[in-house]
């Protein structure tokens, strides 16, 4: 209780221009519709998931490593487009999820041992090198795609509502398992992070890689894994979206917009922060379109001027 009580007058003004207003439209929304706000909070938890998912594999990539990887939308949509192809072809989802993961990681690898390692450190070159990459990728991928919109149908499992809900009565099966897919995924990722003894070499290398790398450890395959895993996970943020939010050219730009802000919300390198910064990306969006379509965009930015004013490492970040 302490710790809240000193808050400075800046923190304490703060929290009271953003929390008296959200308490306040959250009553209005609660009386004058619950349904449709109780809708609106799931449609912006189940989005922030996917924005989640996608935004944990560039936490690991550019929050923590410090690689400057803005083709991490690129994958996202090769990991989209391979899954829907697998799917397509095998008729197991599952397979396509796999597949998709697998995708978006060999590419992440490729770009890393082969180009990205020669920058360590250089992130003007890589964000120039990964831009002209996130091009070249889209365009690839426009080739042999086309313009066409895509959508892949949810596992049989998972499709249809789930019924007797209170106040709500029904909802999508789907959505609500992206709830799921975004917890596991988040624990797993501290898990992997805190617990492990790869964990202890990815966040010895980002603070020291002279020291781990004279301990013994090969420090570009351990960075090379890690990015993968990154990488991977766009791809796998890009099959399940493939189901929700079709795949089409653009939403590789739309999804490492939301990456970026993700991470700056939330800090940098922190899992939990990019869990916190989806979530209030999400809810942000949902509410925003469900309320006030018309300036929805705006709170998004809104969100991220306050943060960068008055919390400029992010939410849960640290000082380095």
């Amino acid at each position: 209780m302490s710790r809240y009580l000193n808050l400075t007058r800046t923190q304490w003004f703060v929290l009271l221009s953003v929390g008296v207003p959200v308490l306040a439209f959250s009553i209005w929304a609660l009386l004058g519709n619950a349904r449709l706000y109780l809708v609106t909070m799931l449609n912006g938890l189940t989005l922030a998931s996917l924005y989640f998912i996608v935004a944990s594999g560039f936490t690991l990539v550019f929050g923590l490593m410090r690689n400057v990887n803005l083709a991490h939308g690129s994958l996202y949509l090769l990991g989209g487009y391979v899954g829907y192809a697998v799917a397509n072809y095998t008729g197991w989802w599952i397979i396509a999820l796999a597949a998709g993961f697998l995708a978006a990681a060999i590419g992440g690898l490729l770009m890393q041992w082969l180009i990205l390692r020669h920058m360590q450190g250089q992130e003007l070159r890589q964000t120039m090198v990964t831009i002209g990459l996130s091009i070249v990728i889209a365009d690839l991928l426009l080739w042999i795609f086309t313009g066409q919109v895509y959508q892949m149908e949810a596992p049989s499992l998972l499709q249809g509502p789930i019924r007797g809900i209170p106040v709500i009565n029904a909802y999508s099966a789907y959505r609500l398992s992206l709830l799921g897919f975004g917890i596991a995924i988040g624990l797993f990722l501290w898990w992997l992070l805190n617990r492990t003894r790869v964990g202890m070499m990815i966040r010895a290398g980002v603070d020291d890689r002279g020291m781990l790398a004279a301990s013994g450890v090969n420090v570009n395959l351990v960075f090379a894994a890690t990015f993968a895993l990154g990488a991977g996970l766009a791809g796998f943020g890009g099959v399940i979206g493939a189901v929700e939010l079709s795949m089409v050219p653009g939403e590789d730009t739309r999804l490492l917009l939301a990456s970026l802000i993700v991470v700056i919300v939330g800090g940098m390198g922190s899992v939990i922060g990019a869990a916190v910064g989806a979530a209030i990306l999400g809810l942000a969006e949902a509410y925003g379109l469900a309320y006030v379509p018309t300036y929805s965009v705006v709170f998004t930015f809104m969100i991220l001027i306050l943060v960068l004013a008055f919390r400029p490492r992010g939410i849960m970040g640290k000082a380095a």
